[in-house]
């Protein structure tokens, strides 16, 4: 694990692999997303769980970050995407 523990603040080492939790409506559209925003950085798309309704569904992805900045700026596009409702 790439974790430091420095009085009591959380620092990562990277590059590292970092997992996020993406929800939406279209699961095939929510992949799709993921996919353009992601691009050609070393990445792993794997369908979680879905609401009891089934209205929402939700893919893992863990990919690879370089920096801080770099794991922001891919959360704050995966939450822009139309396609997708929420980010974790």
């Amino acid at each position: 694990m790439n974790l430091k523990l420095d009085s009591q603040k959380l620092e990562w080492e990277y590059p590292c692999e970092w997992g996020y939790k993406v929800i939406g409506i279209d699961q095939e559209k929510v992949r799709t997303a993921i996919e353009e925003i992601v691009g050609d950085r070393s990445s792993a798309i794997t369908p979680s769980n879905s609401s009891k309704t089934g209205k929402y569904h939700s893919l893992s992805l863990e990919v690879g970050v370089g920096s801080e900045e770099e794991r922001n700026e891919i959360y704050e596009a995966l939450k822009k995407h139309p396609a997708v409702k929420m980010v974790l």
